[in-house]
């Protein structure tokens, strides 16, 4: 059991090209310009304030000599017009987030530990060891007893069908988008792009054009499914996306991130092959995105970064969240013996890409310096770890199980306060997989903790495997919006 302890081994090490991928810094140079454009702006106009005289004098001979030229006064104001055109057109178009909605399945398909072993037990397919195995894990992991199961699952004995998957797919997805739309009074015909992220459910016809059938939206819709990229998916949609809007100009764009799991429940005695079945729970959520600048006025957020890291050059990171037959052909997801040690890589590398994006100056020098010393005098010094309490107010890290977010907050040195609404989120609703990170920012929401200029970052995890983060910027003091899943139940939160 100890082996599946969700801890870090610092003594395992995987390949040295996996360091590699550390210095990107090159490539950041137009993020780091942009981002510090505010501040250059000032420079350059303190610059013209102290040399004003010379200017006016300047500008003063060449209205004199523009008056004798009309001509030449013309062709300069149709070029200064067509460079501002061409800068409007081209210059990177802010992605702002209108609102969100996540599912809250009916109160008959919770599954406290008592019916969850009960069921287990009756099905037949588990030994006793297998039970035991999968108590330990309940009563270990972090979820409360009102986390969610399907429909077929409750059944006696389950029934996971195709169209069970289907039925279970449809009320997550719907029941989500159905109170998007009332919320942002978008209409789905106003919709120009659609992504839709389900890593072990990839029907025929696909996720999304189920969605364009159910709410009719228009034939030039761009829509995409992604499947098979596990539970950092989420935010892949995401930068997917903002990627289309900026293509797009003028558009919303919906993405919707769930998993399904009436047909990928594992019924055989392999323990690696368990662990999923006693983690993962239903749930979905649904996000408006915008690129129109008047929306900012209405918009929630606005996105600041998209940073995504893929190990899956090796082999372990590859093989550590695997989707496979056991001896007795039954079909599972193994949770590799490696999966911490390869996250915690993952973590490192998407860190040293996003830590010159958000970090003050001195953070960066300091984390620089640690880097190049590791990098080229001493290859088993620690690498530093910034402070990144001095870039982000809010945290929201995936649900994996409680031994990913006690790690996370161990390596980032993070206080209880900034893991409280993943603690929170993995207790009442479990492991929802991709839409985890927009339950923790719901239960931000509901707690009215969310400012004006707040910045949050959404952390996830997945198959592959890959270590996936988007950071956003509070537009205004968020409310809850109606229907947020933790509406009835805050008050009893922290537990």
């Amino acid at each position: 059991m100890d082996s599946y302890n969700l801890r870090i081994d610092e003594s395992r090490k995987l390949p040295n090209f996996m360091q590699n991928l550390n210095l990107e810094y090159v490539k950041l140079g137009y993020c780091y310009l942009m981002n510090h454009l505010f501040t250059l702006s000032w420079i350059f106009l303190i610059g013209v304030a102290f040399f004003r005289s010379k200017l006016e004098e300047s500008i003063r001979q060449l209205c004199l000599q523009l008056h004798l030229n009309l001509v030449g006064f013309v062709f300069c104001c149709v070029v200064v017009v067509f460079i501002m055109n061409v800068y409007a057109m081209t210059r990177p178009r802010s992605i702002y987030l209108m609102d969100f909605s996540c599912y809250k399945p009916p109160s008959h398909l919770k599954v406290p530990y008592s019916k969850f072993m009960h069921h287990s037990a009756i099905t037949g397919h588990f030994n006793d060891s297998s039970l035991e195995f999968q108590r330990k894990i309940l009563e270990r992991s972090g979820l409360g007893q009102e986390t969610y199961l399907p429909q077929a699952m409750h059944n006696i004995p389950p029934t996971p069908s195709l169209t069970a998957a289907r039925e279970e797919a449809e009320q997550v997805i719907f029941g989500a988008l159905d109170d998007l739309f009332a919320n942002t009074n978008v209409k789905p015909k106003d919709i120009g792009i659609l992504v839709v992220n389900c890593s072990l459910f990839n029907s025929t016809p696909s996720l999304s054009a189920l969605i364009v059938n159910r709410y009719r939206m228009r034939g030039n819709v761009e829509s995409i499914s992604l499947g098979g990229m596990g539970c950092s998916a989420g935010i892949i949609a995401i930068d997917l996306a903002s990627d289309l809007l900026k293509v797009h100009r003028n558009n919303y764009a919906v993405v919707v991130s769930t998993e399904n799991m009436t047909q990928n429940w594992y019924f055989g005695n392999k323990k690696s092959m368990l662990i999923p079945n006693c983690l993962f729970r239903v749930g979905g959520a649904a996000i408006l995105l915008s690129n129109k600048p008047f929306d900012r006025y209405r918009a929630k957020y606005e996105l600041l970064h998209t940073v995504r890291t893929h190990l899956g050059a090796d082999e372990k990171s590859f093989r550590s969240v695997y989707q496979e037959h056991d001896d007795d052909g039954k079909l599972g997801v193994t949770v590799s013996r490696e999966l911490m040690a390869v996250a915690g890589v993952a973590l490192k590398t998407n860190i040293t890409v996003l830590a010159p994006l958000v970090l003050p100056i001195r953070e960066q020098l300091l984390f620089f310096y640690n880097l190049m010393i590791k990098k080229f005098f001493n290859a088993k010094r620690k690498l530093y770890i910034p402070d990144f309490k001095l870039a982000f107010n809010h945290f929201c890290m995936h649900t994996g199980s409680r031994g990913v977010i006690d790690e996370l907050e161990r390596k980032l040195e993070l206080l209880p306060k900034h893991v409280e609404a993943s603690r929170m989120t993995l207790h009442r609703f479990g492991n929802t997989s991709s839409s985890s990170i927009w339950y923790e920012l719901a239960y931000i929401e509901a707690k009215h903790k969310m400012k004006k200029g707040n910045k949050v970052w959404q952390i996830a995890f997945g198959s592959g495997f890959k270590c996936n983060s988007a950071v956003w910027k509070a537009i205004k003091d968020v409310k809850p919006s109606p229907n947020n899943p933790w509406e009835d139940c805050i008050h009893k939160y922290p537990v």
